[in-house]
């Protein structure tokens, strides 16, 4: 593994920078991993959201659009920004202005959406006894974490768009988030990002690692199964009822 200096030449590597931009990253992805594996092998039934639409809907109907499609956009953001190189955004066409325009715009939309949905959310669980009551500890630090990322997240991107001359963190973050992924960690690339890049980057690390332990899992489940499973048949005991007559194979049970 290759950890290369930090921005200023000729400091040393503190041991709080190995921990806080080498070994935190990796223990982060370790645990987000290997725990859930460990949850689907020994947890199946408690890989759902807990569903409390019986106990409340029509906050629910509000406020779980506006952040599961919030959130959505934001993490497609975060796929485009960290994981595409600005070379290849740039050789299909897409200019620097036209990139940090466009993601500012839907940014700052998918923030204000995954922010205002949360706000509904969490005061729904709040304030209606019997979801709040089916809150857990783990749910708390879950929304913790979830909504400080958020919040340093979308506040970063505001504040550095606010300036004259606004970060390019596609030269700082992005190449740094890549070089964790390679195992030739660069952390001088992320301590010369301004402070709001960093304490989004430590907050994203720390909810990655409690992920596996939340309902956050259920991210991950997609009913594939129902392509292939074969329908289900419902048959009426009232012979009265429907008007058309019978086809073979309809009959109903007697």
């Amino acid at each position: 593994m290759n950890v290369t200096p930090l921005a200023a030449p000729g400091e040393s590597l503190t041991a709080g920078d190995i921990l806080l931009w080498v070994a935190l990253p990796y223990a982060s992805i370790a645990i987000f991993l290997v725990g859930h594996y460990w949850r689907y092998r020994y947890d199946k039934f408690g890989w759902t959201t807990r569903s409390s639409q019986l106990y409340e809907n029509r906050l629910l109907r509000l406020g779980s659009p506006l952040f599961h499609y919030g959130i959505l956009l934001v993490i497609l953001g975060h796929i485009v920004g960290l994981l595409i190189p600005e070379g290849w955004t740039e050789s299909v066409g897409i200019g620097d202005g036209v990139y940090h325009a466009a993601s500012t715009i839907l940014g700052i939309l998918a923030g204000v959406a995954t922010l205002a949905g949360a706000a509904i959310l969490i005061y729904r669980r709040r304030t209606t006894g019997p979801v709040f009551s089916a809150t857990t500890t783990n749910d708390k630090i879950m929304y913790v974490l979830l909504i400080g990322t958020l919040l340093l997240g979308f506040g970063t991107t505001v504040v550095n768009n606010a300036n004259n001359h606004p970060h390019d963190y596609r030269q700082t973050v992005s190449p740094w988030f890549r070089s964790i992924l390679s195992f030739r960690p660069d952390t001088d690339l992320i301590l010369a990002a301004p402070i709001g890049f960093q304490l989004h980057a430590l907050a994203a690390w720390l909810l990655f690692a409690f992920w596996p332990f939340t309902r956050l899992v259920h991210v991950f489940s997609m009913p594939i199964g129902y392509l292939t499973r074969p329908y289900i048949v419902y048959r009426s005991r009232d012979r009265e009822l429907g008007s058309r007559p019978e086809r073979r194979g309809w009959e109903r049970i007697q």
